[in-house]
């Protein structure tokens, strides 16, 4: 028998099933958080709903709030839940779920119901999950992209904003004529320096409208940096069936996630903030060394199993894993290359940190995907890879192993896997990509045209003797052979 997911069911579920341990009518909203997608509430939204269960925070719920048509749809979804989930976690050991219950409402998406929460004295932090492309950077030179469209349509008539950064700072000038006390900026999103790119929007959006306005947010608004992990899966009829065949929830919006969660926050919160330490949240005067961590060790790792795993027709990541290859390549590159170039933690190994990634990626349960890994080369490489290239030319180290892996990004641009299928290449520079992996692979290979998406390895001598060492041994061994050569090296 199943159950549809509403407040009403909480005290009918089996045991089994983990639910609030707390009076959700007694909780009052002390977050809006915009964008309510799978990562915000398989984390932020369970590390509370783990604080309200130690009686504790109790006027920090969640509002949900969002602008975008996806968000709309989540609200509809939610709305007949009572604003609850279901999160399992996907542990190979076993299955576990809780109904997570610290969102307590969800404004309508409409930008003016958003800017009317927002003045509410109550709310002292406002949190985002609005993707990495979410933050209007401009690609030529990193700021703010004020001649943006839609930023531009705000700035037109900035009394009735429709961009996120629109609204928090018409909401923030409201708060300040009312003496109201600024709220917190607190980006969840997984991009370096979030906190920066957060103050960098919303500074920039108010610059374009006063200096004044932009020194008054920059001088008294806190935007903390924060580094978030837990990998989660999209939700599908894979997850919802799940759900209901191995706990009897009929719910229109579960997550699933893996059993791994981590959140690093700087401690810069002057309205206050909720005790979340004490659910296993680090708090660090610098996020920084704990950002570079992860994304070379773990978001660089994604992308150095990605093309390999894909050129040898893999599909799920714990295949990929699974490969000796792929495995044993991962580890010699991380272990050689990638581990260090990071910066000493105090109490924190690296070769631990490493040893877990190794097996959240392992784990069957996710069923996280190898072409998810590939998407957006030329905008994950940039961040994940070349940035330790540089690193380690500056040093006058050996790039062996990371040119091997841009090598393998290249040849799988060309659109086609070892056995000769077919690659749909997702990217918005697939056809420069396309023409790079030509030069290099293809039949009237010659002088290479290396893109400059590459930046200034693209003119690195070091770098460049490397890559066509990598791009040789695979033309010459095949992906496989390249990689058992650099294994065995």
């Amino acid at each position: 028998m199943t159950q549809k997911l509403d407040k009403t069911v909480l005290n009918s579920l089996p045991d089994t099933i983990s639910r609030p341990a707390y009076d959700r009518a007694a909780l009052s909203p002390g977050i809006v958080h915009i964008g309510v997608g799978n990562f915000h509430r398989a984390h932020q939204a369970i590390y509370l709903d783990r604080l309200f269960t130690l009686g504790e925070g109790h006027d920090w719920a969640i509002v949900g709030a969002g602008l975008k048509p996806y968000d709309a749809a989540m609200r509809e979804r939610l709305v007949s839940q009572d604003w609850l989930t279901t999160v399992v976690e996907l542990d190979p050991n076993g299955l576990s779920a809780q109904i997570c219950g610290s969102m307590i409402d969800f404004i309508d998406v409409d930008p003016s119901a958003l800017l009317h929460r927002l003045i509410e004295p109550g709310i002292r932090i406002v949190s985002m999950t609005i993707t990495e492309g979410g933050y209007y950077v401009d690609p030529n030179t990193g700021g703010f992209d004020a001649d943006h469209p839609e930023i531009q349509a705000d700035l037109k008539d900035p009394d009735h904003p429709r961009t996120v950064f629109g609204v928090l700072v018409a909401a923030l000038m409201k708060r300040k004529a009312a003496g109201t006390a600024p709220f917190t900026v607190m980006s969840c999103d997984n991009l370096p320096e979030n906190g920066h790119m957060a103050k960098q929007a919303v500074v920039g959006f108010a610059r374009a409208l006063s200096g004044e306005t932009a020194d008054w947010i920059a001088e008294n608004v806190a935007f903390p940096n924060g580094m978030v992990d837990c990998i989660t899966p999209a939700t599908g009829d894979r997850e919802r069936n799940l759900v209901r065949d191995t706990f009897g929830i009929e719910d229109a919006a579960p997550v699933v996630c893996e059993p791994f969660r981590q959140w690093v926050l700087e401690d810069h919160f002057p309205t206050g903030r909720p005790a979340l330490e004490k659910v296993g949240v680090e708090f660090v005067r610098d996020v920084a060394p704990y950002e570079l961590m992860k994304l070379r060790i773990l978001n660089g790792g994604h992308a150095a199993i990605a093309y390999a795993s894909a050129l040898l027709g893999h599909y799920f990541v714990h295949d990929a894993m699974a490969d000796p290859l792929i495995r044993d390549f991962l580890g010699k590159l991380e272990k050689d290359e990638i581990l260090p170039t990071v910066p000493e933690i105090p109490g924190v190994s690296f070769d631990k940190y490493l040893t877990t990634v190794m097996e959240r990626f392992s784990n069957p349960a996710v069923g996280d995907t190898i072409p998810r890994l590939c998407l957006d080369g030329s905008n994950r490489q940039p961040k994940f890879i070349l940035p330790t290239i540089q690193d380690r030319l500056d040093k006058g180290l050996p790039v062996e192993g990371l040119a091997l892996e841009t090598a393998l990004w290249c040849r799988y641009c060309l659109g086609t896997d070892e056995a000769g299928n077919v690659i749909q290449v997702e990217d918005d520079n697939a056809d420069k990509l396309n023409t790079w992996a030509e030069s290099v692979f293809g039949k009237s290979s010659g002088e290479y045209e290396m893109p400059d998406l590459l930046g200034s390895l693209a003119s690195e001598p070091a770098y460049l003797q490397a890559f066509r060492n990598a791009a040789q041994s695979i033309a010459t061994l095949g992906v496989a052979g390249a990689l058992k050569a650099y294994i065995e090296g």
